[in-house]
């Protein structure tokens, strides 16, 4: 690098980012493989603008394998391709 040249931190991949987020807390209601979506009673989710409520999200195939109703969870969502869709939960044990 030359004088005057600024370096930038290099970005965190999406994955990271989203696990550095608050996690909130929820709860299972519904695991459905075929829609591809579990059903979260959840806390806020203030990246979302949502109030505490139960709603689905969209889940990939690994993370719904995972998961069976009254599991306690953790997790991150974001809006994907118009949904709210999970990119990190935790099961809480």
């Amino acid at each position: 690098m030359g004088p005057g040249t600024m370096s930038m931190p290099p970005s965190q991949p999406k994955a990271e980012a989203a696990a550095a987020m608050p996690l909130t807390e929820g709860e299972v209601r519904r695991v459905d493989k075929e829609r591809g979506e579990v059903v979260l009673k959840h806390g806020d989710l203030p990246n979302l603008g949502m109030p505490a409520m139960t709603m689905a999200f969209n889940a990939s195939a690994p993370t719904l394998e995972k998961l069976k109703t009254g599991d306690k969870v953790r997790f991150n969502a974001e809006v994907v391709s118009g949904k709210p869709t999970i990119t990190h939960i935790e099961i809480v044990r």
